[in-house]
């Protein structure tokens, strides 16, 4: 038995001898204190000296309804008093079960059954498996691919990392789950072909997914994965027309469409499926983060009734589960925190604000270093350039002396929490808390101009 454990009053130091913090340079901190955030209030966090930061990730794409907000906390604790664990295999719980029912009458169509999962990427991975147990029971046995879009971050599990378009992030856990295949993404802005037109782009873009399903072969592709607005590489909104012509692709060769929303459901984009928005129905919908506002950690692959049929007869069984998945307390939170969405009208707070947030950070596009601003509701991508003329980008390494030596450690120490990216081509991505009005909008264009400016004399 080891010694008593004692209180450590040195929290970064133990945090670095203790905590492995997730896709993060550990030697950073070996001599350099680990940022360690204690409270949040509305669209506001403070660290453990007290500082106050605009949190303009809202975590990481998750607390929709702003921090503190207390009637997430007491949903949780009355219902861990109540039923604090029980799991849903092969049994129910009632929270579970008004969740799912309450998930499936804001999905589209005829997405009606919910499997439970504990995050996003275990939606993902909860989806691909789905999609080839669908096909062997329905006579296609060989329909095991899946297609994904170029730099689109899906997951980590090692089907959802497959289905990721990074390579940097694959290739130390390579080899992954076979399959897996991509096409170009969205980016308009490093358009290949049609650069002047966004509806022939995005016509081109939606065809490479079928010529990508008659490469393959239609008898061995399962499904297709697309965010509504992909985040990896700075927030690529869909191109007129692009998932109209997707989903007539999908169904002209047997295809699954998963709509991966677990970044933009739940309000992101001002609907509460971001499908909605962009007037598509899919197959599967994987979502996660903004369900509960990020109060209790909790999943979902939301499936239409036609794919879920199968497994709903005879001994057929989806041999695949999570221990805490549709977990009570997770559940109960969720509903609250849906509740509270209609009660305050979160969805129609960011359409009506939505136009301001865009054109607070088109503001930017006078600096010479901003070269676009992209996205959709509040969840936006500013990509930083050399030469604007050109849109020369940066190479790798002045990537990592710019935005992480410099950009990222810049914006919090001025009191903003945002993400720099590299992923693809540098960006910084924003996603205030839905709560977030023009005040929130000022803040972040104030201090990401001051931040850029300088950045730019460095360069």
């Amino acid at each position: 038995m080891g010694n008593p454990i004692a209180v450590s009053k040195d929290l970064s130091q133990t945090a670095y001898d203790h905590l492995w913090m997730h896709f993060t340079r550990m030697s950073s901190y070996e001599n350099a204190p680990v940022p360690t955030i204690v409270r949040g209030e509305g669209t506001y966090i403070y660290d453990d000296k007290g500082k106050r930061y605009l949190d303009g990730l809202a975590g990481l794409f998750v607390v929709q309804a702003g921090h503190g907000r207390a009637e997430l906390a007491e949903a949780a604790a009355k219902q861990a008093q109540e039923l604090a664990f029980f799991p849903v295999w092969s049994y129910a719980h009632p929270k579970a079960i008004e969740l799912a029912e309450r998930l499936a009458h804001y999905a589209p169509g005829d997405l009606n059954k919910v499997f439970f999962t504990t995050g996003g990427g275990e939606a993902v991975e909860t989806a691909w498996k789905l999609a080839k147990q669908y096909h062997k029971l329905t006579g296609n046995p060989g329909k095991y691919k899946v297609i994904s879009r170029a730099v689109a971050y899906h997951g980590t599990p090692q089907g959802a990392l497959a289905i990721t378009g990074l390579p940097a992030l694959k290739a130390p856990f390579e080899p992954l789950v076979p399959g897996a295949h991509k096409v170009p993404n969205t980016n308009f802005y490093r358009a290949p072909i049609h650069g002047d037109d966004p509806e022939a782009f995005g016509r081109w873009a939606a065809d490479q997914i079928e010529q990508q399903i008659l490469f393959e072969g239609a008898d061995t592709v399962a499904a297709v994965f697309l965010e509504p607005v992909q985040n990896a590489g700075g927030c690529f909104p869909p191109p007129p027309g692009y998932f109209a012509r997707v989903r007539e692709i999908c169904d002209r060769y047997g295809v699954l469409l998963v709509s991966d929303e677990v970044i933009c459901a739940f309000g992101r984009l001002g609907t509460m499926f971001a499908c909605d928005k962009f007037g598509y129905v899919p197959d599967i919908i994987t979502c996660a983060k903004g369900m509960t506002s990020g109060y209790s950690p909790i999943g979902a692959a939301v499936v239409s009734d036609r794919i879920a049929e199968p497994f709903f007869k005879g001994k057929n069984t989806f041999l695949h589960g999570y221990t805490f998945g549709g977990h009570p307390v997770s559940a109960a939170v969720a509903l609250a925190n849906l509740d509270l969405f209609e009660r305050e009208g979160l969805n129609r707070h960011v359409l009506d604000n939505e136009p301001a947030f865009r054109a607070t950070l088109e503001r930017l596009r006078d600096l010479p270093i901003v070269g676009d601003v992209r996205g959709d509701g509040f969840f936006y991508g500013i990509e930083l350039v050399k030469d604007k003329a050109t849109k020369e980008s940066f190479t790798p390494e002045e990537c990592e002396r710019l935005l992480y030596g410099f950009v990222s450690k810049r914006l919090f120490e001025e009191g903003l929490y945002c993400r720099a990216d590299d992923r693809g081509d540098p960006v910084v991505q924003l996603a205030p808390p839905l709560i977030a009005d023009q005040g929130t909008f000022d803040e972040i264009e104030q201090i990401l101009r001051g931040v850029l400016t300088e950045a730019w004399t460095r360069i």
